[in-house]
């Protein structure tokens, strides 16, 4: 028994690696992350502010150098909780990104993120010219993944077989929809909106195969422990 544990043990780190190299963009990505975030927990709040505000996609920073905070602006993140984007990778772009590949994976989330930033920014721009935000606002702090995250987590739809498909997709509204329910803010249309230009990716993901069966999944790990019962 312990000379097979002692067997597995020694196949964790080639099975991470293979694991890890299977979608080397998403772990890239938070490996970058995972430094910026280390950055952030060094810096003071003034200096966080300033740094931060530098790589906001906020409308004045939209203006100003819009290519450059597109970028940088999904390098950092808001809240600095690094684990738990950490799980959510792992759940919706290490999938995404084996199923599509590298490029059409970071299509989909580089096109919600810009889609999304530009047309939650455009909300808020229309608040302020009517009144309805203060002028300061052209400078709220914006930036983050969220977006592009919102953006791949809705193109998996068409990784799912019918009729899991439907309730994931049911699911994922929901997620991102509600919020839009209550306290109207730019961040939850953004959402919404990354979500709505995921699905419209349909024509990055059509002509991709293997479609993902839940239920036969289930029953697969089923069968799995039953055999070595």
């Amino acid at each position: 028994m312990d000379t097979v544990r002692r067997f597995q043990l020694s196949q964790i780190p080639a099975a991470s690696w293979a694991y890890v190299r299977r979608a080397p963009g998403t772990f890239v990505w938070l490996a970058i992350l995972f430094v910026t975030t280390m950055v952030m927990h060094r810096l003071s709040p003034d200096a966080l502010n300033h740094v931060l505000g530098n790589r906001s996609t906020n409308l004045h920073q939209l203006q100003e150098d819009p290519i450059r905070v597109l970028i940088t602006s999904a390098l950092w993140l808001a809240g600095g909780g690094w684990l738990g984007y950490f799980v959510l990778f792992n759940l919706f772009h290490v999938p995404a990104e084996r199923w599509l590949g590298t490029w059409r994976w970071l299509s989909v989330a580089a096109i919600a993120h810009v889609g999304a930033t530009y047309l939650s920014e455009g909300v808020l721009y229309l608040a302020i010219r009517h009144g309805q935000a203060p002028e300061s606002a052209v400078n709220t702090l914006d930036v983050g993944v969220s977006y592009a995250l919102a953006g791949v987590t809705a193109v998996l739809t068409y990784r799912i077989s019918s009729p899991w498909r439907f309730l994931y997709v049911i699911g994922v509204l929901l997620v991102y929809g509600l919020p839009l329910l209550g306290t109207l803010t730019f961040t939850a249309i953004g959402h919404f909106s990354a979500v709505l230009i995921g699905l419209a990716c349909y024509p990055i993901a059509r002509s991709r195969p293997g479609r993902w069966d839940p239920g036969e999944w289930v029953r697969s790990i089923r069968a799995r422990v039953v055999a070595h019962r």
